[in-house]
């Protein structure tokens, strides 16, 4: 174990002084679980890593949310937001994990390691966030932030970024906007160019989004957003309406159309958070 601690220690470029918590950042509850029925005990909530990796998301977030405040000064937070979701979601956490080679230190009993949970991506990307909040907790935020900026960072926020601005690939939020809609027969968004500012090259587009009117009527408004391009600027107000209706601060339709959009907007909050971590 030692000498696979060393390895991994190489890996996230720190020596622990306590390496006890690196030890249980990589330990499975399924472990946990057959070594304390071995010695006919309950499993303590200290003997496996889902504490750390409560802990760990929570820094994961801070750093990531650091990082991308100082060196992007030109974003704006829609920007700020999406990229970080997109750095911190399962699919990349486990992506960096694989590059570290962290599954082959997961411990976990002899059961889950004939099923192949080593290699699950769930795993992986809960295993990552746990050692992260074993690093914070041996370190401080230092460790964390040098491995955050090698590791998870890297190139990929740039391109994360540039996805963004072509409105691509960082969550459709017109296509779930219509869908929540449409649940609660709220009836369907309507986007439309408020204003336009800025030079040629450096565009700010401003849209209003709207529920569709009946004939002659112009529909209520849901909200506004901003963007370099038409496109992000529809997402960007796609988004706002969404965040509204998961709050209930937005109430555009009767009681009933109102009841079922709080419905869908709680729906969506508890979906967003899952799809953060699913990737």
């Amino acid at each position: 174990m030692k000498a696979d601690l060393k390895e991994l220690e190489l890996a996230l470029g720190h020596e622990f002084s306590r390496p006890e918590l690196l030890v249980r950042a990589l330990t499975h509850r399924s472990l946990a679980n057959e070594l304390a029925k071995a010695n006919g005990e309950s499993q303590s909530a200290e003997a496996n890593n889902e504490r750390l990796e409560f802990l760990g998301d929570a820094v994961l977030g801070l750093v990531v949310a650091e990082a991308l405040f100082t060196w992007h000064p030109e974003w704006h937070e829609g920007e700020l937001t999406r990229v970080r979701s997109g750095l911190v979601s399962r699919q990349h956490m486990a992506q960096v994990a694989e590059t570290i080679g962290l599954g082959e230190h997961l411990r976990l009993s002899r059961g889950e390691e004939r099923s192949g949970l080593r290699r699950r991506s769930t795993v992986l990307s809960n295993t990552m966030e746990a050692v992260m909040g074993a690093l914070f907790l041996d370190g401080g935020l230092e460790p964390v932030r040098g491995f955050v900026r090698r590791q998870v960072i890297a190139d990929a926020a740039e391109r994360l970024a540039l996805e963004l601005r072509s409105g691509e690939a960082l969550g459709n939020y017109k296509s779930a906007l219509q869908e929540r809609l449409q649940a609660a027969r709220a009836g369907a968004p309507i986007y439309r160019v408020k204003s336009e500012s800025g030079p040629d090259h450096h565009k700010q587009f401003l849209v209003e989004v709207r529920l569709k009117g009946e004939a002659g009527q112009k529909g209520k408004p849901l909200a506004r957003g901003m963007g370099r391009t038409k496109k992000h600027a529809e997402q960007d107000a796609a988004r706002r309406a969404l965040n509204l209706l998961a709050s209930g601060a937005l109430s555009p339709g009767d009681e009933a159309q109102t009841a079922g959009l709080r419905t869908s907007g709680a729906e969506l909050a508890a979906r967003s958070e899952a799809g953060r971590r699913a990737g």
